[in-house]
């Protein structure tokens, strides 16, 4: 199976110390007999709302991985005790048969092109709602817990999920959207309160 797990470490955190959690993160996965298919920093993000413990900002690492799924309790185990962690997730992606579509979608949530098509994709958005259409079908994209853009004009300025019956989507794609919302206020990436999301430090 393909799975991925993103987390989130302290700003304040040395170059050093962050290099040891990936680490820590690709040899459980490489001990397990799995294997790594990508590994990439997302660089230092405002979240979209501050942690109960008062911070505002952390430094996001990405990791999409090839295993049994064994290995999954032990990376969260590993996460979890480690003072540098704030925030992290594991999700299944796919089959294995599905690797190369899956890794040819993955995307970089900073990424330079990210915010080219943004107003005009809003406008899209508006006028597809109005008319009860659903954008994810027209479009044929999905919902991705990772690019709050993908999903942040379904929450309201009060942080409430649109029904399906406002959002026009499909239930198919009201269900994923809404998976996708809570990963990403896991993640930081929209507030749980307000229609906030989260941005480059």
């Amino acid at each position: 199976m393909i799975y991925e797990t993103a987390f989130v470490l302290k700003p304040t955190i040395t170059e050093e110390d962050a290099k040891k959690v990936r680490e820590l993160v690709t040899s459980s996965i490489e001990e397990s007999k799995g294997e790594v298919l990508i590994n990439d920093s997302w660089g230092v993000m405002n979240f979209a709302q501050p942690t109960a413990k008062g911070e505002s900002k952390g430094q996001y690492f990405y990791v999409m991985f090839k295993s049994d799924g064994h290995i999954n309790n032990e990376i969260e185990r590993r996460l979890k005790i480690n003072e540098n962690v704030l925030k992290w997730l594991v999700v299944k992606l796919g089959t294995d048969k599905h690797e190369d579509e899956i890794k040819k979608s993955y995307q970089n949530p900073n990424h330079e092109n990210a915010d080219e098509n943004r107003i005009k994709l809003e406008k899209e958005r508006k006028i597809l709602s109005k008319r009860r259409s659903c954008w994810f079908s027209a479009t044929k994209t999905q919902p991705d817990w990772k690019n709050p853009r993908t999903y942040s004009w379904l929450v309201n300025e009060f942080g409430k999920i649109s029904p399906g019956r406002v959002t026009g989507l499909r239930p198919r794609y009201q269900r994923m959207a809404t998976t996708a919302i809570k990963r990403g206020r896991m993640m930081g990436f929209i507030s749980y309160v307000t229609g906030d999301v989260s941005y480059r430090a």
